[in-house]
């Protein structure tokens, strides 16, 4: 396999987790107001993507795939609500351990890297042009 093609297959696997890694962000932004539904439940679990790098033994390159995707282990916030019905006695109710801050830096970190990968492609794609264009 030609380098250009690894080096874009490659940039497109970090695309892949990226991607990835973008919907698991949505889903815990849209998931940033559900509270439990009664005292002893619990309310939605942010959850974080791990990666891992991985041999492609066909092609004889190492590119990038999900490896997990895990519930955050971090504390759920506590808001105060007596008049909710998953309210305890002291008028808290469990709120989701998900800081749209965070959710929307870690969007934005995933989003530089897809482009960045989609950069690579780009440069492969006009690097081969170019060179078919010479042996012309």
């Amino acid at each position: 396999m030609d380098e250009l093609q690894k080096s874009s297959k490659i940039a497109l696997s970090g695309m892949k987790a990226q991607s990835e890694r973008l919907r698991v962000i949505s889903e815990n932004l849209a998931n940033v107001d559900s509270l439990a539904r009664t005292p002893d439940g619990t309310p939605y679990r942010r959850k974080v993507v791990s990666f891992k790098s991985e041999l492609d033994r066909v092609n004889g390159f190492n590119k990038v795939t999900v490896d997990k995707v895990r519930p955050d282990s971090a504390e759920f916030q506590r808001r105060y609500d007596p008049k909710h019905p998953a309210a305890d006695k002291d008028g808290y109710v469990l709120a989701p351990n998900v800081n749209p801050l965070i959710e929307m830096m870690d969007m934005r970190e995933a989003q530089r890297s897809y482009e960045a990968n989609l950069a690579v492609i780009n440069s492969s794609k006009q690097l081969l042009s170019r060179t078919v264009e010479m042996l012309r």
